[in-house]
């Protein structure tokens, strides 16, 4: 049997699969537009190696399996080669293989995943030696806001702002005590841009303060474990009074709110999907019902998620 000697730049290239494990995210959290995130218990996992062509190939399982498998306009792909060329770097064609529990398309940083996916597989194929505050800054740009991406790559709660044209400045909190999750998820899809667009240019001063002071609270909420800061804390003038006729599940939970083990419910992300926030003296199981019996007896379908703050950071190896 004939053996070809590997080229230069086939021997360079790394040849153990590598592995990625990013979390779904929730961003804004009422009052915090742009600003703050939770990455949530719900994983984009890909397996990566370098392909035996000259082809890309996926295979996908899980949540929108089809999605994730298509090869064309694929947004992890596209990132990945973007990246390594803007670094005039060989772009080493990959064989993925992805298991994806993330809602895409719903609010929850399906998009925000892939990007940093992309970047992270061009960080390792392309030997970049990016730092983390470089590739969440990447994302960052390429997301238009450092929120979800930060949450995504640090885990845990996370409050960023952009400092620079691809650069972010990201603090970490760790929530004080539990902080049970409910994801309420619609069929429908929305897209970021589309949600953006029923925003106003200005807002009023009132309002502008309001949100100020709810962001504050919320911080304190999550740092101290005072869960009944909540019903206040989250109340939003910025977005969500705008984008709930684009997410009619909004206005359809937010009665529930102090009642029946729910704390408060915002729009995850620019929506559709929201984020519920469940009291935990109370059983999840019993919440979840509740929320459900709601939502039936309105004659409004959501799939129900019961999740979890993660602390967990997006791992590789």
């Amino acid at each position: 049997m004939r053996h070809e000697t590997p080229s230069k730049k086939e021997a360079a290239r790394p040849a153990k699969p590598f592995h990625l494990v990013l979390p779904a995210t929730s961003a804004n959290l009422g009052p915090a537009f742009d600003a703050a995130a939770l990455a949530l218990d719900l994983y984009l996992k890909i397996e990566a190696s370098p392909a035996t062509g000259d082809k890309f190939s996926i295979t996908a399982r899980g949540r929108d399996a089809a999605i994730c498998e298509r090869i064309e306009n694929h947004l992890i792909l596209n990132t990945y080669r973007e990246t390594l060329l803007a670094e005039d770097k060989e772009v080493v064609p990959l064989s993925l293989r992805i298991r994806n529990d993330i809602p895409i398309g719903k609010g929850c940083g399906s998009s925000a995943a892939a990007r940093l996916a992309g970047i992270a597989l061009a960080n390792h194929f392309g030997r970049l030696r990016w730092t983390d505050s470089q590739i969440i800054g990447e994302a960052s740009r390429r997301e238009h806001h450092p929120d979800n991406a930060s949450a995504c790559w640090m885990g845990g709660l996370t409050v960023a702002r952009m400092s620079g044209e691809a650069e972010a400045q990201v603090v970490c909190v760790r929530p004080k005590g539990e902080w049970p999750l409910l994801l309420a998820v619609p069929k429908q899809i929305l897209s970021t841009e589309r949600a953006r667009n029923v925003l106003p240019a200005q807002y009023s001063r009132a309002d502008a303060v309001v949100n100020i002071q709810n962001s504050m609270l919320l911080l304190a909420a999550f740092t101290q474990g005072r869960h009944d800061l909540l019903p206040t804390a989250l109340d939003d003038r910025i977005h969500q009074p705008y984008r709930s006729r684009l997410c009619p599940l909004l206005p359809r939970l937010q009665p529930l709110t102090g009642k029946e083990g729910v704390l408060g419910v915002a729009l995850s992300g620019a929506g559709p999907s929201v984020l519920i926030f469940l009291d935990p003296r109370v059983a999840t199981s019993k919440s979840r019902n509740i929320v459900a019996s709601h939502l039936a007896r309105h004659g409004v379908s959501a799939e129900l998620l019961v999740t979890s703050i993660t602390s967990h950071r997006a791992r590789s190896g």
